[in-house]
């Protein structure tokens, strides 16, 4: 599983490449009685307040701002997601299959792209979002970025601003890659902020190693607009659009996307999202696990969508070995903000 720098510059094939991977076998099961109530609570508290609103003469107008309900959903390809809503009226959109945050709307800005081109059936994994990298980040001994993104999640615990998922050993899993993990995917929607937490724990006796990055697309009103902040300058990183991978230093203090891309920085894990063209900032703030971040733009490529996109990735790169019974913690936040 362990896969340093030098042998990824001498792999052709892309680490961020989302091939086809076969839907992994049986339904979600978790339990839906809990979920169910959670969303007939806040429908009901919708409609209390629709006429609360209406009986002081407010029209459809608070109502409307009402409308929007938290829970379990279904998109129009039988899909599950969970949507989150919070005071504000932020919101936030977790799938189930690929256990995929989908969308982070604040202050009415939509801060988390999903490509023109993804399958949304669960045929593959969803081409954007916060997906998932994990066990096994890029190419290597079993298939791309590991089966956490084409694996359904079940649904451990949710309010109206929270959920958390978990991934368990299956028998497709365990033909891969046969260890004794228990994985937690936790989200909050909170006043100023997404916070997400990613918990993986050993559940075995003998040791195991793994890799771990939420492979993040985030909007952008158009790529000439946008420049990502952090502690670049300075950094080595590898170029794998030259040649077979090369080891450059990065010189600039902020990052301009004019061409392909196809980055890893290692040890820079604060960048911040710049936009011009709506006025807008995205901290993107790994406090726990991820120590590297990757770049990728598949510049030119109209099929993707590439102009109205970044991939701005929270990365632990060198493989993690996790002993029986211990656990690994990776936290990474995003703040929207004005320039």
């Amino acid at each position: 599983m362990k896969l340093s720098l030098s042998l990824l510059a001498a792999t052709v094939a892309s680490a961020n490449a989302f091939s086809a991977s076969p839907l992994a076998p049986g339904a979600v099961a978790f339990s839906r009685s809990s979920v169910a109530l959670e969303a007939s609570r806040n429908k009901a508290k919708i409609a209390s307040r629709s006429k609360w609103a209406e009986t002081r003469g407010y029209g459809t107008a608070v109502a409307d701002a009402e409308e929007v309900a938290a829970g379990l959903m279904t998109n129009d390809d039988g899909l599950e997601y969970v949507k989150l809503v919070n005071a504000n009226g932020d919101t936030s959109e977790i799938y189930l299959y690929g256990g995929v945050v989908t969308s982070y709307v604040a202050g009415g800005q939509e801060y988390i792209a999903v490509r023109p081109d993804a399958k949304m059936d669960g045929s593959k994994p969803i081409s954007g979002g916060l997906s998932h990298c994990w066990p096994q980040f890029g190419p290597g001994e079993i298939q791309q970025h590991g089966f956490a993104r084409n694996v359904n999640w079940t649904v451990k615990s949710m309010t109206d601003t929270t959920v958390e998922l978990e991934m368990a050993p299956s028998d497709y899993t365990k033909e891969m890659w046969d260890k004794e993990f228990l994985c937690t995917f936790s989200v909050a929607l909170e006043d100023d902020q997404l916070s997400t937490k990613m918990f993986v724990e050993n559940k075995g006796e003998e040791s195991f190693d793994f890799q771990a990055a939420l492979h993040s697309y985030f909007t952008v009103s158009a790529i000439e607009n946008l420049s990502i902040a952090g502690s670049f300058a300075g950094k080595e990183f590898l170029n794998k659009m030259v040649g077979d991978g090369e080891m450059q230093t990065e010189e600039r203090e902020e990052i301009t996307i004019s061409e392909e891309y196809d980055r890893v920085y290692t040890g820079v894990n604060d960048p911040v999202l710049k936009d011009s063209g709506i006025g807008k900032t995205l901290t993107i703030s790994n406090t726990a696990g991820y120590e590297d971040t990757v770049l990728w733009n598949p510049y030119g490529n109209e099929g993707m969508g590439y102009n109205n996109f970044v991939c701005v990735e929270s990365v632990k790169f060198d493989p993690v070995t996790l002993e029986g019974g211990a656990s690994w913690t990776g936290d990474m936040s995003l703040q929207a903000g004005d320039l």
